[in-house]
């Protein structure tokens, strides 16, 4: 349940980069009809308090969107998300997104780029602005092959680097520092960390 809160107490913690994960999940909703708009609703609500929250502390937002890309979009738009932007976590390849690489947004690619299914994700991402480019992980889960089954680690995103530096037609090195700029520029904090 999402708690304010409990937010507040920690938003200024110095290892506080971004706020999230936070956004849309339409994956599991209820089948109830009544249930299903109420469930959307709440969502909605609490997505918006989060990115005014982000707002208000200055962070970058992490995103989240299961099978709600369109509403994901309209929400981070109408709500000025772009003062503090953010990355579309483990992006789902849909080109509907796009639009928000001009709203301060990065695209967060992880393990699937490398899955053989991966045919929609492999297509859109050179049509992914390069300064939007992100490489992470979902750890545990989403294993980038050939370790895909395997729990996840920090260190398999060279498996994700090498596939995207292959589909860009750019050297490992280069996907590297780009996408380490990326997210320095992103998480301004970052670089402070130890």
């Amino acid at each position: 349940m999402y708690d304010e809160n409990i937010m507040e107490k920690y938003v200024n913690h110095p290892k506080c980069i971004a706020i999230g994960e936070c956004g849309l999940d339409y994956y599991r909703l209820p089948e109830d009809e009544e249930e299903k708009l109420a469930n959307i609703k709440k969502q909605k609500e609490v997505f918006i308090s989060q990115i005014e929250f982000a707002k208000k502390y200055k962070k970058p937002l992490i995103i989240h969107i299961r099978e709600a890309s369109n509403d994901s979009r309209q929400i981070l738009i109408d709500y000025n998300a772009k003062e503090v932007g953010g990355v579309l976590h483990c992006f789902n390849a849909s080109e509907h997104l796009l639009p928000l690489a001009e709203h301060n947004f990065y695209f967060g690619i992880g393990g699937v780029l490398t899955f053989k299914n991966a045919k929609k994700l492999v297509e859109i991402l050179p049509k992914i602005p390069k300064d939007k480019l992100l490489i992470e992980t979902d750890a545990p889960y989403l294993t980038p092959h050939p370790h895909r089954g395997e729990r996840n680690e920090p260190y398999y995103t060279i498996f994700v680097s090498s596939k995207m530096s292959e589909l860009l037609n750019i050297s490992d090195m280069e996907v590297q520092n780009l996408t380490t700029n990326n997210a320095k520029k992103l998480f301004k904090e970052f670089s402070s960390l130890s």
